[in-house]
């Protein structure tokens, strides 16, 4: 199976640091995931946000990006997950992987387009994952995506997952935005 990876960081900040939310916690907080944009995974927003804010909680060594003691959860975003899905549907269409949009958006442009009114941003990408365990598995053995995922400004994210053609280079294509929210 063919993977890639790329990343974009993100802003400075402050935030608390706090206990991961569980499963059910995340579940209650969270809209459903439209099914175009969940890679048909059950409970997509809800375990998506269980798994990134376990790996907050136990703190992370991201290579050259350094250590990051355990950061506080981050919480669901439906607009950050909109602008997460539209790139990821872009990219699965146009048959293509990269932060910059066919048609030249960068991740700031995109989320903007939401009106999501942010003080920082990052964005990881990958695609070929099949889970949410995986893509997030490669994410933190990556400087950089670790560093956006352990980033302690943060404090919420959306991530999205679509599925590629059958002739596509990739089969899913991920993106997760990670923003502190102004």
């Amino acid at each position: 199976m063919l993977l890639a990876l790329a990343a974009c960081g993100g802003g400075g900040g402050d935030a608390g640091s706090g206990a991961a939310a569980t499963a059910a916690e995340a579940e209650s907080t969270v809209a459903a995931v439209p099914a175009q944009s969940s890679c048909a995974i059950p409970d997509f927003a809800a375990a998506a946000l269980a798994t990134v804010n376990q790996r907050r909680a136990a703190g992370a060594t991201c290579g050259g990006r350094g250590s990051f003691a355990a950061a506080a959860p981050l919480r669901w975003s439906a607009l950050l997950a909109e602008a997460s899905a539209a790139h990821s549907a872009d990219m699965a269409t146009k048959n293509y992987f990269s932060h910059t949009s066919a048609d030249g958006r960068t991740m700031t442009d995109r989320v903007n387009a939401t009106d999501y009114a942010w003080a920082s941003l990052g964005e990881n990408i990958a695609a070929g994952y099949a889970d949410i365990e995986r893509v997030v598995d490669g994410w933190m053995r990556s400087d950089g995506h670790c560093a956006n995922l352990m980033n302690p400004a943060f404090d919420e994210m959306g991530l999205a997952c679509v599925q590629g053609a059958a002739s596509s280079a990739y089969g899913n294509y991920w993106t997760q935005n990670l923003a502190l929210k102004r």
